[in-house]
Parts: C-alpha cells; sequence; structure tokens
C-alpha cells in the first residue's frame, strides 16, 4: 500500500489496537509509504490542553483501555515495525497530525 490512514483510532481503543495498527502498517505499506494518524495525544506524558485531559478522563470512563496516548509511546511502537515518525501537524482543537514513513 502506499498509504494507512487511522483518524481518531488510536485513543478510542484498547493500547493493542495501536500495536496492530503499526504491526499492520509495518508490513503492508510499501518502502517510502505512509500511516497518517490523527487524533489528541499527549507530549512528554502531559496533556497538550485541559479539554484533553477532561476527555482522557471521559474516554477511561467508558473503557479503561481507552484513553490519550502518549506521543512518544506511539512513535516507539511505530520504530519497533520500521516505521520512522517523519512530520508532526498540529491541528485544531488540540489534536495531533502524525505521519510516519517506512
Amino acid at each position: 500500500y502506499d498509504a494507512i490512514i487511522a483518524i481518531n483510532m488510536i485513543h478510542i481503543s484498547p493500547w493493542e489496537a495501536t500495536l496492530g495498527l503499526m504491526a499492520g502498517a509495518g508490513r503492508l505499506l510499501r518502502p517510502g509509504g505512509v500511516l497518517f494518524t490523527y487524533g489528541a495525544y499527549k507530549r512528554g506524558g502531559e496533556h497538550t490542553a485541559p479539554s484533553n485531559g477532561a476527555f482522557d478522563q471521559w474516554l477511561k470512563g467508558r473503557d479503561p483501555r481507552f484513553g490519550v496516548r502518549d506521543l512518544e509511546a506511539v512513535e516507539a511502537a511505530a520504530n519497533a515495525q520500521g516505521l520512522k515518525l517523519h512530520e508532526i501537524v498540529e491541528m485544531p482543537a488540540n489534536n495531533l497530525s502524525l505521519v510516519f514513513v517506512r
């Protein structure tokens, strides 16, 4: 594949789903292929805005396996599958787009 897109998936699913996304992207993307993710992330273990902290608590109230993930943990999971973080794009509503390349 040339690209895989995952929008608002990583925080609204168990961590194992993120590991599966990264494993699948590492296996299916052609060299130079892109994994694009979008959503709320923490940076350095901290929420990027108070609203993201409240959102994280709301998610965990729905399912304790859900939650706003640390960007660094997501990046480490991607790196383990041969994906490198190419770009971080600041988006509206305190969200980030992460662009990984295989």
